[in-house]
């Protein structure tokens, strides 16, 4: 009994439950993958990890013995500090303590200062309440709405595949057109009108005006719908001269009717995403004609997932209401994780053979553990009441800012991978597969370059099909193409950074990160494995010690994008290098991320070990 429970708790963080994307290659069919994931063969036969040659386990080697050691006085120091400066006993607790709530844990308050966690925080029920109604407001319409095949027909035949995709699709349309009216009231007319806006520059347009357009469009939709706050009726109203009271009463009444969600373009960035998807994939379907699936000598029942991304639908497929259908599928809609159009039709058509219930039920109870795991910080670590409170930071030690800064990046983590985790198991139980959004926690990373893959990681595929591959993709080979990738890596962060939020302090993340990225990419080169394959060990601790300066840049760029500005940046480092105790501070932090980065190290020849290489 006990070994079955341990198995069963070890299979929910298995990497096949969190997504079988992370286990198979993209271009191997997921009938395949499901038929070989339980076979001991099956990862060989699969065809994963084959370039690389896995180490020896190091695990009971001594070496991590005394790295165990390590980790048993560094992780409870590290909980320990932030909690200590959050308990009642601190003399600086009545400056923040007006920015706590009552709690429910263990009679402490919880932290739910931030805005936006403490609205997705009192969101996740109404999130439960829809991951229940709609998955069984769907089965009430394919009461009414069957699918009519032949006697006898195949449920994979082209015939059934359109009947399912029919059915599904009606119905997609007719959840997202409740969903926009009941989330932005009468805003949702202005989404409408924006959506037949893109759909008509795909369509209607010259092909080779197309993608120009469409990024012109989407990019002045992004920086204006903030600036003009929404676009008000008023204002558009206020341009119409000698425009009548009556007029401007019923533009003011329009603005007050706004739904559940009145601020309709704080999330319609994810949105904007989805407009680019279809644009493009239906302007690279117009260059391939005749590259449909059986054409091709293709299953379309059990296509791969590089295919079922890549190989474009049937002209008739890129209707509007399919479109409006796919831009506001309702689990993904508000958060994501990000499906090109290709895919979530392709899925419309046959479900993935990778949704198993066992394996849907499990990615359910992980989402549990990590909602508790967000309550559990927010209730004993006060990082962002304490921020709030706008403290005097020399009152607090180099120890205490730097690890209330790296429990920052924590909380921001959880507030991101609470929601991107609930609503792709929404979709997940209403049949639909959408790629994981984050593959590793966040202090599961060593390199700027593979944090970009794990982080948001159906974003970071979004923009290497849509801008990265379109661009020409990176080459260092010469001087001129090293110039050339580094202004690509920039225009994929400034996108990024203008796609989060139009702010200047969010484009000099971008400029920090692609900076960041130059001495890893150069290291490689300088530093090649091929050059030190006698010396494995020594080439292990020479990359450890570039990756702990990787880590302090990272933590450094992510303090200004999105833990307090360049401000709190500078806070920081000049408290590390006030006075002995910064600098002890400092030496005692690269040894433990020293230690947990040969820890991370390890975790990856583990599973290069059983033939996946997640390349980050």
């Amino acid at each position: 009994m006990g070994g079955g429970i341990l198995g069963f708790i070890r299979s929910i963080y298995q990497l096949d439950t969190l997504d079988t994307r992370f286990t198979t290659p993209s271009s191997v069919p997921y009938k395949l993958a499901a038929e070989t994931r339980n076979d001991p063969h099956g990862a060989q036969e699969g065809g994963l990890s084959k370039g690389k040659k896995a180490e020896r386990s190091k695990w009971s080697t001594p070496e991590f013995y005394l790295y165990y050691l390590v980790f048993l006085v560094a992780v409870p120091y590290m909980f320990w500090v932030p909690f200590e400066v959050s308990r009642e006993s601190d003399p600086r607790y009545p400056k923040f303590q007006r920015y706590l709530s009552d709690g429910w844990m263990l009679g402490r308050k919880v932290d739910v200062s931030d805005s936006q966690l403490r609205t997705i925080r009192g969101k996740i029920p109404h999130i439960f309440g829809l991951l229940v109604v709609q998955p069984l407001l769907r089965r009430v319409w394919k009461l009414f709405k069957p699918t009519r095949l032949e006697p006898g027909a195949s449920e994979t035949s082209p015939r059934a595949a359109e009947a399912w995709l029919e059915q599904r699709i009606s119905f997609d349309a007719f959840f997202g057109a409740i969903l926009l009216t009941a989330l932005h009231g009468t805003s949702g007319l202005k989404i409408l009108g924006l959506l037949w806006l893109n759909y008509q520059i795909a369509t209607r347009l010259p092909r080779k005006v197309v993608p120009w357009a469409t990024w012109i469009f989407n990019l002045y939709i992004l920086v204006t719908m903030k600036v003009y706050d929404g676009y008000r009726f008023k204002t558009f109203v206020n341009l119409i001269p000698f425009a009548p009271d009556s007029l401007l009463d019923l533009a003011s009444w329009m603005d007050s009717q706004q739904g559940l969600l009145n601020r309709w373009h704080i999330l319609f960035n994810i949105t904007i995403l989805r407009l680019i998807s279809f644009n493009l994939d239906y302007a690279w379907m117009t260059d391939r004609q005749g590259g449909s699936p059986i054409e091709k000598q293709l299953d379309p029942a059990s296509l791969s997932e590089r295919d079922r991304v890549g190989t474009p639908a049937p002209k008739s497929n890129y209707s509007f209401r399919n479109y409006f259908a796919y831009a506001i599928y309702a689990p993904l809609y508000l958060a994501g994780p990000i499906l090109t159009f290709n895919d979530y039709i392709s899925q419309c058509r046959y479900k993935s053979a990778s949704i198993e219930l066992s394996r849907t039920v499990k990615y359910g109870i992980r989402c549990l553990l990590v909602l508790f795991a967000m309550e559990f910080v927010l209730h004993f670590n006060y990082v962002n009441a304490i921020s709030n409170a706008r403290p005097d930071w020399s009152t607090y030690t180099p120890a205490q800012i730097a690890l209330l800064s790296f429990f920052k990046l924590h909380i921001i983590w959880l507030k991101l991978l609470v929601p991107w985790r609930l609503f792709r198991f929404w979709a997940l139980v209403d049949g639909i597969d959408p790629p994981e959004n984050m593959l590793r926690c966040v202090s599961d990373n060593y390199s700027t370059l593979s944090f970009w893959r794990s982080w948001h990681r159906s974003f970071y595929r979004w923009t290497l099909r849509y801008i990265y591959i379109p661009l020409g993709g990176s080459n260092f080979k010469t001087l001129v193409s090293s110039a050339y990738s580094i202004i690509t890596y920039l225009a994929v962060f400034m996108f990024v950074a203008i796609w989060h939020d139009v702010d200047f302090q969010l484009l000099v993340w971008s400029w920090l990160i692609v900076a960041f990225f130059l001495p890893e990419i150069a290291a490689g080169y300088l530093f090649p494995r091929k050059k030190w394959e006698g010396r494995p060990t020594a080439y292990r601790m020479l990359c450890c010690v570039g990756a702990v300066g990787n880590v302090l840049m990272m933590i450094s760029a992510n303090v200004v994008g999105f833990g307090g500005g360049v401000d709190a940046m500078k806070a920081l480092w000049e408290g590390l290098f006030r006075g002995l105790s910064g600098i002890s501070f400092l030496t005692g932090s690269c040894i433990a991320l020293f230690v947990g980065i040969q820890v991370m190290f390890e975790i990856r020849q583990s599973e290069l070990r059983k033939g996946i290489d997640l390349k980050c």
